[in-house]
């Protein structure tokens, strides 16, 4: 509605509503938080973590409105259909772009529950956000080199530990897992670095969503996996606010929970490992593939 704006005007508008709207619902959001923290029984849970879950639907919904006013976005997606907000699911994406949360928040705000990612422990401190995460219950997670981990081996396990608690919450009420298995954003550096096998993607990891489905396996409805494609290139942040994300191709493919992966010990038994290894290289060659058929499907001019 606004894009007919300058640039710099959207982005303007875009981060001050962005802002108010952050600004608004996370008091609201902290205040019901405290007194589950306060009084931390399953009864209280159950009465406060839906209300939470629905003060967060509705901030999302805010960002979908400012999205709307301020985008002139195409978007096309398919597979988002016929899903449940009152089931659990494990969902997969590949990850370019700080873009790619609010694009995964605005397609599946309410159509599932939501999402909870696993987060780097010193985005706790990001102002408002790191308070918002905390009171919804999102997992903070230290990555530790394994050259650290070598000369600190009493740390080994404490991400694993960190997973199965927040799994156990996460089993009280319908919740949608989320992970960018890549672990980063997608960068061509890192592409080169890593000597990823993938066109498109960096390598997998699977040692935190091995975790997830050995914990919540049971109450898994399905594996939502997702591809995310920017024909325009993927936008940064900034980009994004500007009013410059053109188009979206989103797909999202609705896939069986492997009941033969469900039990297993990834850190200690080598046999289960390179079962779950391949099932998510598997998926990682499909959504590789299915990346160059939506680029190559494109008109030449917008591939990236």
């Amino acid at each position: 509605m606004l894009n007919f704006l300058p640039a710099l005007v959207i982005w303007i508008i875009a981060s001050t509503l962005m802002v108010c709207n952050a600004l608004f619902w996370v008091p609201i959001l902290l205040a019901f938080a405290l007194i589950k923290f306060v009084l931390p029984f399953k009864r209280i849970r159950l009465v406060i973590d839906p209300i939470l879950l629905f003060i967060a639907e509705s901030w999302i919904s805010g960002n979908s409105a400012w999205m709307a006013l301020t985008q002139r976005t195409h978007w096309d997606v398919q597979g988002i259909d016929n899903l449940d907000a009152h089931s659990w699911y494990m969902v997969n994406s590949n990850h370019q772009s700080w873009v790619d949360i609010l694009v995964l928040q605005h397609l599946l705000n309410r159509r599932i529950p939501l999402l909870k990612f696993f987060i780097k422990q010193e985005l706790i401190w990001v102002p408002v956000m790191g308070l918002a995460w905390w009171a919804l219950d999102f997992p903070f997670m230290r990555r530790h080199s394994e050259e650290f981990l070598r000369k600190h081996p009493e740390l080994r396990g404490k991400d694993q530990e960190t997973t199965r608690k927040a799994c156990e919450k996460f089993a009280l009420i319908p919740t949608s897992v989320m992970s960018f298995m890549e672990g980063t954003r997608f960068t061509p550096a890192k592409h080169a670095k890593q000597q990823s096998p993938y066109r498109h993607l960096l390598k997998p990891k699977a040692g935190g969503v091995a975790l997830a489905l050995n914990a919540m396996g049971e109450r898994f409805q399905a594996v939502l996996d997702v591809t995310i494609v920017y024909p325009d290139g993927a936008p940064t942040f900034s980009s994004f606010l500007a009013g410059r994300m053109h188009r979206v191709v989103v797909r999202v493919r609705r896939l069986p929970v492997p009941q033969d992966l469900m039990v297993g010990d990834y850190g200690k038994d080598a046999a289960y490992r390179e079962a779950f290894s391949q099932w998510v290289q598997q998926l990682w060659r499909e959504k590789d593939t299915q990346i160059s058929q939506i680029l190559s499907a494109l008109p030449p001019s917008t591939k990236q």
